[in-house]
Parts: structure tokens; sequence; C-alpha cells
């Protein structure tokens, strides 16, 4: 006899849930046939709606649900639904403000408390495109409480992760990040397709936070996720995402993307979305040049809109009640025809804008100003954008975060270091050049409590890279949920215990002796400088156009690991004489002039943007016999310098080492140094464990570790020393209770670290120096075992003499007659 109407009906909802559009629609059409049951045919048909619009026919999927509203024998709760259900494809046209309507009068019609919980989680969304927020957070924490009472967990679920979208919205990117991965399990069991809605709204959390490299994996994969199953709105509804994390560094990228969402939204009918991938093709065609993830710069060569066409655009997008994506194309004209009217009237930014676009007014404001010469108020206007992105972050402990959502403040702070840098007034630049080293640091972290849940996924997440240790071992499934869920726990647990204020320029200067000068190099977007401060006097020095600096540093990574790979024969001399000459040239382009203007000093503190990113400054002759240091930033400095210096007189410290497997020397290296010690303890062979030195660490003043190091480049955070048992990552540092004064890292690549957004580097040594460390000693390249052994074995010596980090190092180079590229980090004296 076969399934009833109602069977069949019931399985073509799990099949829709499922993501199995055509097996719903074959159920669907089936149940049709046999039933003459009013309501139940109206539920049918609100269903079969649903999948039409879903899979590209959103004309017929209005059909259905205006047919069965003609129909007068429908009970008024199944009316409710179709209501309900059309107020779903308004919400999939971009219609929000007749999709609220329409919910509106869905929700006075229904007495189901699932039913209406349901529809309030559309109706959030409505609110959400509608920029009111504390109405979609009001239905979705309603539902949250229904379905919990109900023990629904998938639909609970469902309104979790909405509720943490409306976090991401209103700037929570921790509470965002952490109801939606509450919300996952129980989602991405039902199909792929559901698996594949929650990571295009996990994308947007990880875009906003300046994560744009997975964000962009993510969304790239789930598009096509969505249109091996037919779903062609999801399917430009991702690709409209991917176009939005685009924007931020590769905009011709994200105008190529956005255009072709826009074909396929008119062709699915979609108008109002076509709209909103116009705005963003729009914007895209604006930008004249972006700054991409490494720091480096891209000439965006297409031939921008005219205003006309960008003020249509804006009202096309004003006119669907889409008032922030409005202002965001208006902004995007006003900086980019800036130079015809600077005394244009201000673009209205509606309160609920995403804090790119509110960021973008101050940029619009600092460049008008600037076109009219008023510095002042170009650096008045960036310093409240600034401001307002510190007030958004600073309860982010994690340095990931912070770094991350540098991002935001990049046209910002290349506006304002470039006016400081046209005041000539070194306490201008000194305060700019604080304001772009110190952005990341403002925050001080609240050590996390111990987190055994933690522990265990960094154990499993090294037996998984231990079984794939290529350079894409996070791309296995289970390795990419175990990094999601270990980001989320140090996104949340990593507390904010206070905000550091800069210093002066004045305040520094009382910080300094006679024999002590800062060489601040400040990158203003086409151009590098450098602050000079001496106790006496202050100097702004023009180191030269960006591109002619640049020259000099092609190749240069290039020929340091050729000259440590190569250290006999025939051409070892070639090759030492070509990196010596690049060596040269590079220190006579950036340290000549500074260095002469700060007169005759033996100790040198550098602050560097991240575009300088990987330089050995130790092995530039110009720096040959000077103890110098690497600082976060003069701020961070001087308020370590003091602790750091009590250590360094303390000669009652503990040191400890640990080797790590498969390294030429490491024993000889490690026995060498820790002989200058009264007393040390070392961790050897299979006594090397993570959790060995991770306890030994929480232990000493002094930690050495001699092992294989590695930096990932796009998940700085796993970077990590290779130890007996697999890699001891960045984030587990987090997990020791206290951690040394000094880290020496005798591991290669290491002290390298990745470029974010122009500025900001973050690397293992950025990770100790957060988590508490005062110095580390490290490479930012590849360097001979021998000379390692040699070098890291003699500078011990000094350290156990009271000598500081730096000038040990200084001492052991001279010393050994060793020139290499480990340089401290951080307090280095």
């Amino acid at each position: 006899m076969g399934l009833s109407a109602q069977r069949l009906y019931d399985r073509a909802v799990d099949h829709g849930n499922a993501g199995r559009n055509a097996a719903a629609r074959r159920d669907l059409h089936a149940a049709l046939e046999r039933t003459d049951d009013a309501d139940l045919r109206a539920r049918i048909t609100g269903t079969l709606a649903y999948i039409e619009s879903r899979t590209g026919n959103p004309e017929r999927a209005e059909e259905l649900c205006r047919e069965g509203l003609a129909d007068p024998r429908v009970a008024e709760s199944t009316r409710a639904i179709l209501y309900g259900q059309l107020g779903v494809l308004a919400l999939m046209r971009g219609q929000a403000l007749e999709a609220r309507e329409l919910l509106t009068r869905a929700l006075e019609g229904i007495d189901d408390p699932a039913g209406s919980s349901r529809m309030r989680i559309n109706r959030s969304v409505a609110a959400m495109q509608l920029g009111d927020f504390a109405a979609a957070r009001v239905d979705l924490e309603a539902a949250v409480g229904t379905f919990e009472r109900l023990g629904d967990p998938v639909e609970q679920a469902k309104s979790l992760h909405n509720l943490g979208y409306v976090e991401l919205l209103t700037g929570d990117l921790v509470r965002a990040l952490g109801h939606m991965a509450a919300a996952r399990p129980a989602l991405e069991k039902l199909s792929p397709v559901a698996a594949a809605q929650c990571d295009v709204d996990r994308a947007d959390v990880l875009r906003d936070a300046g994560l744009t490299t997975e964000a962009e994996r993510i969304l790239d994969r789930v598009a096509r996720t969505f249109g091996a199953h037919g779903m062609r709105q999801a399917r430009g509804e991702a690709e409209l995402s991917l176009a939005r994390s685009l924007l931020a560094h590769d905009p011709a990228g994200a105008a190529r993307v956005a255009r072709g969402a826009a074909r396929r939204f008119r062709a699915l009918g979609s108008e109002t979305w076509a709209i909103r991938a116009d705005g963003v093709q729009t914007r895209a065609e604006l930008v004249p040049s972006a700054y991409g993830r490494r720091g480096e710069q891209t000439v965006v060569s297409r031939r921008p809109p005219s205003p006309e066409r960008v003020e249509s655009v804006a009202a096309a997008l004003a006119h669907e009640r889409l008032d922030a994506e409005a202002a965001a194309v208006r902004l995007a004209g006003a900086l980019r025809f800036a130079d015809r009217d600077s005394t244009a009237a201000p673009v209205r930014v509606p309160r609920s804008a995403p804090v790119a676009t509110q960021l973008l007014a101050h940029e619009v404001r600092a460049r008008r100003a600037a076109l009219r010469g008023a510095g002042a108020d170009v650096r008045r206007h960036c310093a409240r954008g600034l401001d307002e992105l510190m007030r958004r972050q600073e309860s982010f402990g994690s340095l990931d975060l912070q770094t991350s959502t540098r991002v935001h403040s990049l046209g910002l702070m290349l506006e304002g270091l470039a006016s400081a840098v046209r005041s000539r007034k070194p306490e201008v630049l000194f305060e700019w050049s604080e304001r772009a080293r110190h952005l990341s640091q403002e925050v001080i972290p609240l050590r996390p409590p111990p987190d055994p849940g933690l522990a265990n996924d960094l154990a499993e997440l090294r037996m998984l890279r231990a079984e794939n240790p290529s350079g894409d071992w996070l791309s296995d499934p289970r390795a990419a949920a175990l990094r999601d869920r270990v980001r989320q726990r140090q996104w949340s647990e990593t507390g904010s215990a206070a905000v550091q204020q800069r210093v002066s320029l004045e305040q520094f200067r009382g910080h300094l002796d006679g024999d002590t000068a800062l060489l601040s190099f400040v990158f203003s977007g086409d151009s590098l400088s450098c602050l000079v401060v001496s106790r006496g006097r202050a100097a702004i020095v023009d180191v030269g156009r960006w591109s002619s600096v640049r020259e000099s540093l092609d190749g240069l990574r290039a020929d340091l690991d050729i000259s440590a790979s190569v250290r006999s024969g025939p051409m070892a001399t070639i090759v030492q004489r070509a990196l010596g000459e690049r060596l040269t040239r590079l220190s006579l382009v950036l340290l000549n002039e500074p260095l002469r203007a700060a007169g005759d000093v033996r100790r040198v503190i550098l602050t560097v943007p991240g575009v300088l990113n990987g330089i050995p400054w130790a092995m530039l002759p110009a720096m040959r016999g000077r103890a110098f240091t690497v600082a976060v930033s003069a701020t961070r400095w001087a308020s370590l310098r003091p602790s750091a210096d009590a250590v360094a007189a303390d000669g009652a410290r503990t040191a400890g080492f640990a080797v790590g497997p498969r390294v030429a020397r490491a024993d000889e290296e490690v026995s060498t140094a820790a002989s200058a010690w009264p007393a040390a303890t070392a961790l050897r062979g299979d006594d090397a464990t993570v959790s060995a030195v991770t306890d030994l660490a929480s232990t000493v003043d002094v930690l050495h570790v001699a092992s294989h190091g590695r930096h990932a480049v796009d998940n700085p955070m796993f970077s990590g020393l290779e130890l007996a048992d697999g890699t001891l990552f960045g984030y587990d540092i987090d997990l020791m209770p206290r951690v040394p004064d000094t880290v020496v890292l005798s591991a290669c690549e290491v002290g390298r670290s990745s470029v974010r957004w122009g500025e900001e580097a973050i690397g293992m040594t950025r990770t100790w120096l957060h988590a508490g460390s005062r110095v580390v000693i490290a490479a930012p390249v590849v360097v001979a075992d021998d000379i390692a052994c040699e070098l890291l074995g003699a500078l011990h010596s000094g350290l156990v003499e009271g000598l500081t980090p730096s000038e040990a190092l200084a001492v052991a180079s001279d010393s050994t007659g060793l020139v290499a590229p480990f340089q401290a980090h951080g307090a280095g004296f």
C-alpha cells in the first residue's frame, strides 16, 4: 500500500534537513498525491516551497505558498506556517523588512512552542540584517530556552549558533566563536550541508578576527559543497562572504568573486542579494592599492567606478534598508575621491555598522584633513578610530586574537604614521611609533587557569602532526577540528589583567643612559623612516622609499639559508662573499645614518615594523660589537627593564636545558652551556618530553632548548619546538604556571614571525614574551649547527657572571669570533 502522506511528509522533512533536496522533492510530490487534507497539503506545499527556493526557483516557491493561503479550508495555525515560509523566502531574497513583517504575522497565529521558536530564529535573521541586534538577541534567547525545555538539542543548537552570529555583529568575537563551537556538534551530525552552513558563519568570525587565510579556505570549500547539492542561493551567499574577506588584502580578487556572485543572484531572481554583491564589487574597485597578509603592497590597476556609479549602488542599497552597506560604499568612494572635494559632507554611518565601516569613516575624515594640510586633525581622527578599536579589544587577552584584529586598523595606522613623519616632530613620531608597536601589547594577559582539556587536545595534535609531518597536516579533518577547539579555548580563557599605558618621549628618555639609544623604524606605506632617541636628543632620519629598501632585502633569506648549509668546499667562499656584500649593503641602507645620529652608543634598542621582519640584525656590520635588543615597543622595554636588571644582578638564578631529537651537536652545546652554571637540570633523549620541558620551564629563570624548530606561516601559534614525544606548540606556553625570565631557543626558524597586516608580527618569540618572559634569544633564519653550538655555549658564561642577555650574546660573539643571526628580543638589557 505504501507510505501514508504524513509519513512521506515527515521523511521529506528529514531529507530536507540533511540537504538531500532531490529526495525531499520526490517524497513531497508523492505525499501531495496521497492526501486531500487541506492542512496537510498546505504544510507539504510550504516545505516544497522551501526546497524550490533553496535549489534556485524562488518564484515557484512563492506561488506554492500563495496557493496554500488561498484555500479557505486551511486552519489559522497552518496559515501561520505558510506566512512563516513566505518570511523565509523574503529573507532569501534579501528583503529583511518584509521578512520581519511576515514572520511577526506568522507568530501571532501559531500556538506551537516549537514552531513559534523556529519562526523566532528566522525573525532574528531579519532583525540582524536590519541592524536591530537587541531584537535578534531577545528572539534567540527565547528560542534557546524553549528548545532546552522541549529537549530538542538540534533546534537549540541552531538558536545558539545564531546567537553567536549576533555576538559577531556586535563585536564580541570570543562569545561568538564560543556559541558557534558549542552548537556545532549537534548541527554537523545532520548533514554535510548543515556543517557547511555552520562553517559560513564561523568563517565570518575568523575574517573579522583578521584570520583571513583560514576564513577564505573555509568559504571556498563550503561554496563547492552548496554547489554540489544544487543550492545556488547558499553558494552565492558563501561567495559573497568570500569577497568581503578578500577586500582586506586582495581587492582585485574581491571584485571578481563579488561580480560572479551578483550574476548568480540575478539568475535566481534575488535582486537584493545581487545589489549587496554590487556593493562589495564597487568597494573593491575603489581601492587603489592594498597591503596583503605579509605586508606587501599590491596596486589595483582596474579603473575605478565613477562617483555617479558609486552613488547609484549606495542608493540601491539604502533603498533596500541596507544602510550600513550603503555607508561602506559611500565611504570607499569618499576615500578614493577625497582629492576632488576635501570639504564634502560627512557620510552618515549607522551605529549598527561593523567596526571596519566605523573605522573607515575615521579614515575618510583623516584623509580629507591631510589634503587640507591639517596634520593635527589627521592624527586626531586616526587616534579616535584606533582608540575605538582598542576599547573593543581591551578584553582580549589572547595574543592570536590581539594581533589578528590589526587588519581593521591598517589604513588608520598608516595615515597617522605618515602624518607624524611629515610633522618632523620627534615627540609626535614617537607617539605614533608606539601606537603602531604597542597596539597588540596594551592588554596585559591574565594567565589562564590549568586546562586539562586543552592539554589533551594539544597532545592529540602532536600525534597527528607526527603521523603527517608535511606542511598541510592541519588540513586533516580531525586536526582541523582540534585546532578550532584549541583556538576557542585559548580565546575564551586568556583574559585581560590590565591595560598598559604608552610612555611619552620624555618618560622614555628617563630610562636611557648615555650609552643607549633607541632606533625606531617607521613604515608609513611608501617610505621608511627612523626615529633616533638618545638621552640628550631625538631626531628623525629618512631611510628612503620603501621600494628601494626592499631591493636590498630581496634574496636575503635565500642567501642566509645557503650560507648555513654550504660551510666548506669551493662554493663556501663564494657564498659567504655574496652574503657579506648583501649584509653590508643592507647595513648601509638601514643603519648608517640612524647610528650616526645616535652618536657613540654601545647599546641599541630596536623597534621594527613587520615589513623588516626576518632581518638578522646581529650580522649587519654596523651592529657588531654592540649589545642590542629587538623590543616589541619602547613602552614594553621600559616597563620590563628594571625587573630585568634586578634579575640579572641576582647570581643565584637557576637554569634548565632540553635537547630535542636528531640535532647535531645539541648534546655538546647543552653540556658546554650547563657547565657554566653551579647547578643545572638537563633533559635529554626520551626524558625531553613536552610535559617535562613544560614543568622545567615553570621552575627555572633561564630555559635553553636545543631542538629542531618549525615556523607555521599561516598558523603561527602552531609553530613549535620538536621534542622527544612531539611538538611543543605556541599554545603549550599558556599551560605553564609561570615562564622563565630568559628563554634561549637554539632552533632554526623559531625566531621567525608571520607578518600580519604590515606591522604586526607573531611567532614563538612573541608568544614567550606575551606570556611573561622578559627576553628571548632566537634566530629568524636557519643557523649552522656548529655555530649554534659554540656561540650559545659561550653565552651562558656571561649570563652566570651577571651580564644582561644582550651583553652576554655580544661578548660571546666577540670571544668566539662567530657572527650569527641570534638576537635578543624583549628587554635584552
